[in-house]
């Protein structure tokens, strides 16, 4: 069984006991976390399409924890003119387990 859902304004293909990463959550470490934006649910052949949700399908998770992702560097440069720039960033992310598939 699995379901695409929409996190944080991303779709995922999630199944049961899958651990992913998601964009910064609000929700505390070790808290659980319904998501309803359900698109498709798939049970083992029997698959249900959401217009643009399925109704009444959710999505139960656990929140692990949250950390930071790897750098990543913006190199600039404008040749011959003595143009530099760079910068760094490091996303934020929760990495979450998903608990059960409703629906």
């Amino acid at each position: 069984m699995f379901a695409i859902v929409e996190i944080a304004g991303q779709q995922f293909k999630v199944e049961k006991d899958q651990t992913l990463f998601v964009h910064r959550l609000q929700n505390e470490e070790g808290a659980s976390v319904e998501f309803d934006k359900v698109l498709l649910v798939d049970n083992n052949g029997s698959v249900k399409v959401g217009t643009p949700v399925v109704g009444g399908a959710k999505v139960k998770a656990k929140v692990i924890n949250h950390l930071k992702g790897d750098k990543v560097i913006v190199f600039k440069k404008k040749r011959r003119k003595g143009y530099k720039k760079k910068n760094g960033h490091r996303q934020y992310f929760t990495k979450i387990q998903i608990s059960d598939i409703v629906g």
